[in-house]
């Protein structure tokens, strides 16, 4: 994990072009800080954090990765905070109740419209990568691709909801978050990660409204979405339609849930990137892998003709490399996590047939399989 610093949450001071707004909606007030200035017609980069963290404990070290500028200098950028859960958020009143996953949801077309935003690319994190699939579900016009990390598409069971009811009357709120974001292994190996995000989530997190929000997620919904098979149920399968990025570190504990999800979206706009060396926070732990796999999204989408990575390469990478990457089916002999991990850069792997070395070289294939990837 050399690409691992020193992890900065709140320290960070917002650029002077940072604004913030509560904007208020029909479920509530929510917390928006828009970074940049949205560029004519081009969609907004959107991000929606997980359960005991916001937006900057969440996505700093991502967005403010050397190379992630490079990106994000062709997009604003639109940070949503779940109601309280924001830096110097007040306690709700008694009584109070939170908005459900559904309606959290619902708030963002309402966010879209103050600010007078037209469409997003959403980035989510766990609960967050959850409510943007739900807004794609329900307003497909205002989603034109999503990067979900550590999604999972499943309602809570009860077998699920029982573990967690008797952890509760066990462990503190603080414990309980910690095992959501991350796996044994990287609890017992990665200290010093787990230490700044466990003082993080207990002194920076108001506790009563992380209680609402954690309530909320663990009482989600099943998405109710499925695979669409061609000659079967294209025309009638709920499914998203945008482009979908499915990531998820090979050390999560979120692996079974992102492979669910995986099997229930269209093959050919959804691929799974499956991080090696990694947990349950890559943006954090490997921001440069997920800026590359970010960059390649964005241009098989249409946007940014080149970006140049500095770290990567001299030279600019054609927007045509990630197309033909996307659309490409190659061959694999297992399913995610095929222990590529030495590899520095992305390889592709699914169960097509053919083979491929770099994105150039890659053959066209027709076969509606899922593009898998490991890096």
């Amino acid at each position: 994990m050399d690409e691992l610093q020193d992890v900065q949450l709140t320290e960070i001071k917002p650029l002077l072009n940072d604004k913030e707004h509560d904007i208020e909606t029909a479920f509530g007030v929510v917390h928006v800080t828009m970074r940049g200035t949205p560029k004519g017609n081009r969609p907004v980069i959107l991000t929606y954090h997980d359960i005991g963290l916001n937006h900057k404990s969440c996505f700093n070290a991502f967005f403010n990765f050397e190379d992630m500028q490079e990106i994000t200098h062709h997009f604003a950028v639109c940070h949503v905070d779940a109601p309280g859960q924001q830096e110097g958020a007040p306690p709700f009143p008694s009584g109070y109740q939170y908005p459900s996953m559904d309606e959290l949801a619902e708030m963002l077309p309402a966010v879209l419209t103050h600010l007078n935003l037209k469409s997003f690319i959403g980035i989510g994190l766990g609960a967050g990568a959850y409510v943007l699939s739900r807004c794609a579900l329900s307003h497909p016009d205002l989603v034109e691709g999503l990067v979900l990390i550590n999604v999972d598409p499943c309602a809570k069971g009860w077998i699920d909801w029982a573990a967690s009811k008797f952890s509760g009357w066990t462990t503190n709120i603080v414990d309980i978050v910690l095992a959501h974001h991350f796996g044994h292994e990287e609890l017992q190996a990665n200290l010093d990660l787990i230490q700044t995000y466990r003082l993080h989530i207990a002194q920076d997190i108001n506790q009563d409204n992380l209680q609402l929000f954690l309530t909320s997620y663990n009482s989600r919904k099943d998405l109710e979405i499925e695979r669409p098979v061609v000659g079967v149920n294209e025309m009638t399968a709920k499914t998203l339609k945008c482009p979908a990025l499915l990531v998820v570190g090979d050390n999560s504990p979120a692996v079974e849930a992102v492979v669910e999800c995986n099997s229930r979206l269209d093959p050919t706009k959804t691929t799974l990137l499956k991080m090696a060396d990694c947990g349950g926070l890559p943006q954090v732990v490997q921001p440069g892998k997920l800026t590359e796999a970010f960059k390649y999204f964005v241009q098989g989408m249409g946007y940014i003709p080149y970006v140049q990575l500095s770290h990567l390469s001299t030279e600019s990478v054609p927007a045509a490399s990630m197309t033909r990457l996307m659309r490409s089916r190659s061959h694999s002999s297992s399913s995610v996590g095929s222990g590529e991990s030495s590899r520095s850069r992305s390889h592709a792997s699914t169960h097509g047939e053919g083979s491929a070395g770099t994105p150039e070289g890659i053959d066209l294939q027709a076969a509606p399989q899922t593009m898998e990837v490991s890096c």
